[in-house]
């Protein structure tokens, strides 16, 4: 076991790290006397794979699925979303909570399949793959550590079936680790890939239509059956929305490319590069002549311009 280099202070989290044989002793039945406590006061952040259980759960698009029942937040500032399962209306409590325990016990979230476990995922930033490494959430409400039932972490995991939830959000929680290790190496993402992402990870009903558009299929080349295995399986779809992810932002190609089309598109995007410069210099040379006329010396203006080397060919007055 190790210790973190930063505990944090009043956390339930005990700082302390585990393998997946350490032994715990803990139950969650109806009759204890803390039953619903935990579910009463939530703070649940959700994996694509919980948003496609739960999306399918409920009979809703991914779309409609995010706008009535999550809400987006940053796990670091100007950086990538993730999504938090919104309680009820002017409360704390989950929206799923009955007196019998949870609506949608067999399609519950990871975070809820893994309590009183915490599951650390790191990645150095030296590193390829992500490590994994448990701890214990020890609350003080919480009696499920004084029954006397003892079970190691791994056997913990298989029972609440978190061990094929934990699989099928690898992908995702790899793409985290990497933009998080990455830091100032890459830097913080653009609007643009901010919005790729959140859609990629968990509007997997509209990334559908974005595979299916004609833009994409001019770029990227799918053969026919991946193509129908993909418009067919949610989830295949959004372990594919990982590697497309690594790709666009990592640079980790695995989806072969048309390469005819990938050059296409950086004419294009020259082309735009092109006439964004002109209309610097139009409006550089424009500004000159205006000076001229009204007999003003431009570094007496106190205004003057940055040249195109230093703004990427766009001037500012």
């Amino acid at each position: 076991m190790s210790q973190p280099d930063i505990p944090i202070p009043g956390s339930p989290v005990v700082p302390t790290m585990y393998d997946g044989s350490k032994v715990i002793q803990f139950s969650c039945h109806k009759g204890i006397g803390c039953w619903n406590a935990c579910c009463a006061n939530i703070d649940i952040t959700l994996t694509p794979y919980d948003i496609i259980r739960l999306k399918k759960r409920l009979g809703l698009s991914s779309t409609q699925f995010l706008r009535d029942y999550t809400v987006p937040f940053e796990f670091e500032k100007d950086g990538i979303a993730g999504v938090k399962f919104r309680p009820v209306e002017g409360g704390t409590a989950c929206r799923f909570m009955t007196p019998e325990g949870c609506a949608v016990y067999e399609d519950r979230p990871t975070a809820c399949r893994y309590y009183p476990v915490a599951l650390l995922s790191m990645r150095k930033q030296d590193e390829y793959t992500d490590t994994q490494s448990y701890a214990l959430v020890e609350e003080a409400h919480c009696l499920g550590h004084q029954v006397a039932r003892k079970l190691s972490i791994d056997e913990y995991r298989a029972e609440q079936g978190a061990v094929e939830y934990d699989e099928l959000a690898r992908g995702w929680r790899q793409l985290v680790l990497k933009k998080k290790s990455a830091g100032p190496a890459i830097g913080a993402p653009s609007l643009k890939s901010r919005q790729l992402f959140f859609m990629a990870c968990y509007d997997i009903d509209t990334f559908r239509d974005f595979v299916t558009s004609e833009a994409f299929n001019k770029l990227f080349k799918l053969d026919e059956a991946m193509r129908a295995m993909l418009m067919e399986d949610d989830v295949e779809l959004m372990q594919f929305a990982f590697r497309f992810l690594k790709q666009v932002l990592f640079g980790e190609k695995s989806i072969e490319i048309d390469e005819a089309a990938a050059q296409e598109r950086l004419k294009k995007w020259q082309e735009r590069q092109a006439k964004i410069e002109e209309e610097a210099r139009k409006k550089r040379e424009e500004y000159e002549r205006m000076l001229a006329e009204e007999g003003i010396d431009e570094d007496a203006s106190g205004l003057g311009y940055y040249p195109d080397d230093e703004l990427d060919g766009s001037c500012k007055l």
